[in-house]
């Protein structure tokens, strides 16, 4: 029987079990992984520890310890507890020991689980069958939670490859007691029940959605793990402090906020203070905004306003400070003998530029007026 792998690593037998049974919440879609190395020569050191990617985000280290041939996207068996776990082999050779210091996993502090075999058919019938579980009993586990008045959200359930054992994921604003949840589900779905908390960012990974950028949210497509944010990063890139803006769908400060970060840091390592004020013989200017880029800052003569405008360059703000610190006042903000003379836009013209956006219906009017006074001519 012809049986293909989608990228969650789950052999799927046709076109319909696809649609049905396996990415009914684009799971498939999420975090593949592409060896950009795969061509390149391996260096000396090898190991015998690979990397195995789960449901969504969750991952692990397991060892090799059959010294079977694994390669990325080969299905395994690993070791749980109880019972052995069903996932997808994502990283093995050198790399791996490249994302254990990546992601801060000392070996020495924990013994890493085993690879048991790479999966049997039997093996993976039974973890298409625990998945198909996995909708219902998300659904079946809220009601109970509700009818037990528990201020939690079970946001996702997933079932171990043998389906003797369930994740449910929920996100809680504070403590809660789910000693009598465990139990009513325990004796409801006949298998062990692990409750696991999750933050807000975690759970709109798992849901997935649009971005306010128009394109798939970068926690449910390719980030597995979240740094902190906050809104010194929008200071610094000079964004607006709108909270509605600056939230995402998880309703915390946007992870995008810290991708340019970094660059924004480094291009304003050498500008001045915003909070100094600029003193000359015929006013007092204050800071009102920056370009950071352009390496430009605008002025005002009020403080509480942005009238008469005015952009001078780093350099002129830093040469005015030092000034102002020995008690001098240039005369003019702008020193007219030091600006370089602006340089002549360049541009172009052409007929389709220079029209009016109605030339197209003057057009039509002008053949309509031409028709009538020809058919007059005709009928004359």
């Amino acid at each position: 029987m012809n049986r293909s792998i989608c990228s969650r690593g789950i052999i799927i037998k046709n076109e319909e079990e696809l649609e049905h049974s396996v990415c009914q919440n684009n799971s498939c879609l999420k975090f593949s992984i592409h060896n950009w190395v795969e061509k390149l020569p391996e260096p000396p050191i090898k190991t015998d520890v690979v990397e195995v990617q789960f449901k969504n985000t969750r991952k692990g280290f397991y060892r090799n310890v059959n010294n079977l041939h694994l390669k990325k996207g080969d299905i395994v068996a690993v070791e749980a507890s109880p019972g052995h776990d069903m996932g997808t082999v994502t990283i093995t050779g050198w790399l791996v020991e490249a994302q254990m210091r990546k992601v801060g996993f000392i070996e020495d502090s924990t013994e890493l689980k085993k690879v048991y075999r790479k999966a049997k058919p039997a093996d993976i019938d039974k973890w298409l069958e625990s998945i198909a579980l996995e909708n219902n009993t998300m659904i079946r586990s809220r009601q109970i939670a509700a009818d037990l008045n528990l201020n939690m959200k079970i946001g996702d359930v997933e079932y171990q490859g043998d389906k003797t054992k369930a994740i449910f994921y929920y996100i809680a604003d504070e403590r809660v007691d789910f000693r009598e949840l465990i139990k009513i589900l325990a004796d409801e779905f006949k298998i062990r029940i692990e409750m696991r908390q999750i933050g807000a960012r975690q759970e709109a990974g798992r849901i997935g959605g649009i971005g306010s950028c128009g394109r798939e949210l970068c926690c449910s497509s390719w980030i597995n793990s979240f740094n902190s944010v906050t809104t010194n990063s929008a200071r610094v890139q000079e964004i607006s402090l709108n909270p509605q803006k600056l939230a995402g769908q998880c309703g915390k400060l946007k992870c995008c906020l810290n991708y340019e970060y970094d660059c924004y840091v480094d291009a304003r390592k050498d500008f001045p203070k915003t909070n100094i004020p600029l003193e000359t013989k015929d006013a007092t200017y204050f800071h009102q905004k920056t370009d950071i880029f352009k390496r430009l800052m605008w002025f005002s003569s009020d403080p509480n306003s942005a009238i008469n405008l005015t952009s001078i360059s780093i350099e002129r703000v830093k040469e005015v400070i030092e000034q102002n610190k020995k008690g001098q006042k240039p005369d003019k903000l702008i020193d007219i003998t030091k600006e370089p003379p602006k340089a002549a836009e360049l541009g172009y013209n052409s007929s389709i530029e220079q029209d009016s956006l109605t030339r197209f219906d003057e057009q039509k009017s002008k053949s309509k007026k031409r028709r009538k006074s020809k058919r007059r001519r005709n009928n004359a």
